[in-house]
């Protein structure tokens, strides 16, 4: 499908984009937005790769069950800037999710199902994924409506498998290279540059993974490893049986779903709350994770006054002290004092202005004595004693990490029991204002996080703490406690417990394979109890990684060398440090394995070495993803700007040289 039309006496110019999800619509968006100032006397021709629909692409596609929801509210998702978005390029104002659908008309949505979930929607309502898949679809209709008549978007529902250069003498404009891309059934399309906004990837097993899918092929097992949850099959796994689920995120809750509502049973409202209604087709699920507990319930308020202005102690100023003043960053020592102590000291903000009957000082005073300490001074516990009587009000980031920690159940039971209690609790308060604390904490690790950035970027943090403390402990962290799954999923869990279809192993879980009975096994350091199964589920995403790659276009291109794997070398403890994320330069163009930018190839999202926070933004707070695709798109326009400037050249030494 092409949109657009071309005048034939400008020059043209072309651009790939691969990848027609959330990640390639959102720069695809700023490439028009941009246009103007470097290209409008030329023709740009836009191609759009993606086996599926463009917009919402495989994630957010429409065609996946219904039950399937978005850990987003509708009022906190966006594709468009706003005026707090702070990049070079013009703002594009357009509606959020939920502003949308306020006004879509009914022959804009795929179905009457869809129909009915807009015509319910608030800002505050979770949406099923396929209603985001709708919205995703009219953004970029509106994108590429909105595009001046110079620029022609070209839509391609097929796979790229490769990408190639394109060296034949005068070939291209200006005399350099263009770039090839090899489509899976279509003819190839010769472009001037390509930008690869291919989103989460698929992955072969990792070793580990590997020894686990043997020993099921061995004794007739079945091993699910890190998958897109909604692409699984999971029609091996039968009625009563046994299954071992390791993780407790975002990604179990879609498994729980499709192993229990998906499968016929239903929730019931009753006086004692929600209660689980079996179909009989449900397995047994065994769940446990190394924190024990599922990632945090999603807050269903707003904030009772202004929000917390942070960044206060990790902001620029800060940050370029330490990048001046510290070679070798670790985070543990020399980012998280400084981050935490933000999101602290938003959670306080919050408490002391907006409840303060719980609070024994002025917040001045309070902001005062805290901010001039440093946060693992122990006087910072003696004052948030002294003026926080009531412990339930008090911040505890390691209290909240491990809520497990040295606990340890006499049965089973005991176990289920104290589970259900503690998500029950965690439910009821991010469900209550009166703790609306916890929301100004969130904002203050919400900013924290586009903070981080600006170091983690700067190439001096130590390998082993951008691995093990930043992309390991600090996502993890982030995710649990700013990324969980909606409270009513949690209600779904208890009534799923006392039910009996849901079982809770508890804490630094352990697996086992047993080679004399057969079976995996399960434990945890929350109790006694081992359980036996003959299915195992990883339930999480697999890890990026450009070694093992599943995509055919970016195996093409690693066996070329001509991309490369984010390696991190530390000489100081002789250590090499591989993140399996695809090297990008500082201006998201392509790095290949012997440390050269590609000119012409770009890159942007979540697996490359300069990941956005986020597929989707959240509307005003200037979100990382706006400024990055803003900036990758300026340098794209400014190398066909070039372009044209040197065929003009070409044009007119010819012109001289037949006068």
């Amino acid at each position: 499908m092409t949109t657009g039309s071309r005048n034939a006496e400008r020059p043209l110019v072309s651009v790939a984009i691969v990848g027609g999800g959330p990640t390639g619509t959102a720069f695809l968006e700023r490439l028009i937005a941009n246009a103007g100032q470097f290209a409008s006397d030329a023709n740009i021709e836009i191609h759009l790769i993606d086996p599926y629909p463009p917009g919402g692409g495989r994630v957010w596609r429409h065609e996946q069950s219904p039950l399937m929801w978005m850990n987003s509210m509708a009022e906190d998702v966006t594709m468009f800037t706003d005026e707090t978005v702070r990049c070079a390029g013009p703002i594009v104002p357009g509606p959020s999710l939920d502003e949308w659908a306020a006004t879509v008309g009914e022959g804009e949505l795929p179905d009457a199902d869809v129909l009915r979930e807009v015509r319910a929607l608030h800002g505050m309502t979770f949406p099923s994924r396929r209603l985001q898949s709708a919205y995703l679809a009219w953004v970029i209709d509106r994108v590429i409506g909105q595009a001046p008549n110079n620029i022609r978007i070209t839509r391609h529902q097929t796979l790229a498998v490769d990408i190639t250069d394109e060296r034949p003498e005068g070939a291209a404009l200006g005399g350099v290279g263009r770039q090839v891309v090899h489509l899976l059934d279509e003819p190839s399309v010769i472009v001037d540059a390509v930008v690869l906004a291919v989103g989460h990837l698929d992955a072969e097993p990792t070793p580990d993974h590997r020894v686990s899918a043997r020993f099921a092929e061995q004794h007739g097992l079945f091993f699910i490893p890190p998958d897109y949850t909604a692409d699984i099959d999971l029609d091996r796994i039968q009625p009563d049986e046994p299954v071992i689920v390791r993780g407790f995120g975002v990604a179990f809750v879609d498994l729980m779903v499709l192993l229990t509502e998906e499968r016929g049973g239903r929730y019931i409202d009753g006086a004692d709350g929600l209660r689980y209604e079996p179909s009989g087709h449900e397995p047994i699920i065994y769940v446990g994770s190394r924190r024990g507990v599922p990632y945090r319930s999603k807050i269903e308020y707003r904030l009772q006054g202004r929000r917390p202005p942070t960044p206060r102690f990790f902001d620029n100023e800060a940050i370029a002290t330490l990048l001046a003043t510290q070679q070798r960053i670790d985070f543990r020592t020399h980012v998280w004092p400084l981050l935490s102590k933000d999101a602290i000291w938003a959670y306080y903000f919050e408490l002391f202005r907006n409840h303060p009957d719980r609070t024994t000082m002025p917040w001045s005073e309070f902001d005062e004595r805290f901010s001039a300490l440093r946060i693992d001074d122990p006087q910072v516990d003696e004052l948030v004693a002294a003026a926080v009587p009531g412990d339930a009000d008090r911040f505890d980031i390691a209290r909240l990490d491990r809520p497990l920690t040295n606990a340890h159940f006499d049965t089973f039971d005991e176990l289920q029991h104290a589970l259900r209690e503690h998500i029950t609790a965690d439910r009821a308060r991010r469900a209550d204002p009166m703790f609306s604390a916890d929301l100004g904490a969130f904002y203050g690790l919400l900013v924290g996080f586009g903070q981080l950035v600006q170091v983690s970027g700067s190439g001096q943090v130590i390998p082993r703490s951008l691995i093990e403390d930043i992309n390991g402990w600090w996502m993890g962290f982030f995710s649990y406690y700013a990324s969980g799954p909606p409270g009513p999923r949690l209600d779904q869990m208890v009534a799923l417990s006392k039910a009996g279809i849901l079982r809770f192993l508890g804490a630094d879980m352990w697996v086992a394979a047993d080679e004399q009975l057969g079976v995996f096994r399960a434990g945890s350091a929350s109790s006694d109890h081992v359980v036996s199964a003959t299915t195992l589920v990883e339930a999480r995403l697999p890890q990026a990684s450009i070694s093992r790659t599943r995509s055919p276009l970016l195996s093409s291109l690693r066996d070329r060398r001509e991309i490369s794997e984010q390696l991190l070398t530390d000489l100081v403890e002789g250590i090499v440090v591989n993140t399996g994320k695809l090297q990008v330069a500082p201006d998201l163009r392509i790095v290949d394995a012997d440390g050269q930018r590609h000119e012409r190839r770009f890159a942007v999202g979540i697996h490359t070495s300069r990941p956005a926070a986020g597929t989707f933004a959240r509307p005003r707070t200037n979100a990382l993803s706006f400024r990055q695709n803003d900036a990758a798109a300026r340098a794209l326009l400014e190398l066909l700007a070039a372009d044209i400037g040197a065929a003009a050249s070409k044009s007119l030494e010819a012109d001289l040289d037949v006068a």
